[in-house]
Order: C-alpha cells, then structure tokens, then sequence
C-alpha cells in the first residue's frame, strides 16, 4: 500500500462551473505508478466546491451555473452574514451543498471516471481568487 499526498494551486476563475480534470491529471504524473486505488480531492475553501458532471457538453456547466443562482439566490434579507458581498453567503451555501471533496477510484494508473464524466470546479464567488486542493492518492 502507497501514499501520496500533493497540494495544488489552481488558477483564478470566474464564477460558474470550470472543467478541472486535465488539470489535475497533469498535475500528478504519480498517478501512473497506481495499479489500484482511491484518489481523494479536497477543496481548501468554503466559497467553492468540486463535483462531477458531464464533460463533453459546456451547456451543461452553463445550466448548472443558472440552476445554482435560481436555487440559492443573492440578496436575501434573511442573510446575515453579507459583509464580505451579496455573492458571499450564497457561495458557502452552494459550497455546502455540492461539497468539498470527491474520492474517485484509481485503476491502471488513471483516474476511473466514466466516458462522459469530468471534475468541476464549483467557482461560486465573483472573484474568488486562486483555489487550493489537497490530493491524496492511496494504493497499490
């Protein structure tokens, strides 16, 4: 049984839903050395989160981005915490709800993600800046 563990940086994005499997994959050439495994990837921010989705469609990261800002809307009078902006208490709601980490099987040196499977970023701040994820790889 093998560890590895590796803090990444991701670039700022704007707001929406951001495809970040290519980035991840090519920031762990160690990946290879796993037969069998479990790659678990955490976000270090509570205004942003990671899910997985459709990859091949971007519409899809638009509809999300649109059902998000419908289900969980800005401006709130009920909302207390709205010092840091009106997008802000919305961004740890969503965060909340997509989550903050994602575990994704290993096999044959590559992520087992389905055909049609992807990693988003959820980016939910306006300006949320660069965002930090830990990944760590477990297995043989």
């Amino acid at each position: 049984m093998s560890w590895f563990q590796k803090t990444i940086t991701l670039k700022p994005r704007s707001r929406g839903f951001h495809l970040i499997t290519n980035e991840i994959e090519h920031a762990l050439p160690q990946l290879s050395k796993y037969h069998i495994g479990l790659a678990h990837i955490f976000i270090q921010h509570t205004s942003a989160s990671l899910t997985i989705n459709e990859n091949a469609d971007p519409t899809v990261r638009i509809d999300m981005e649109s059902h998000f800002n419908h289900f969980i809307p800005e401006q709130q009078s009920y909302y207390l915490h709205d010092y840091e902006g009106d997008d802000d208490m919305p961004a740890h709601i969503k965060a909340s709800t997509l989550g903050n980490s994602l575990s994704i099987p290993i096999s044959n040196g590559q992520l087992s993600l389905g055909t049609w499977q992807g990693i988003y970023l959820g980016e939910h701040r306006d300006h949320g800046g660069a965002r930090k994820l830990v990944i760590t790889l477990q297995g043989d």
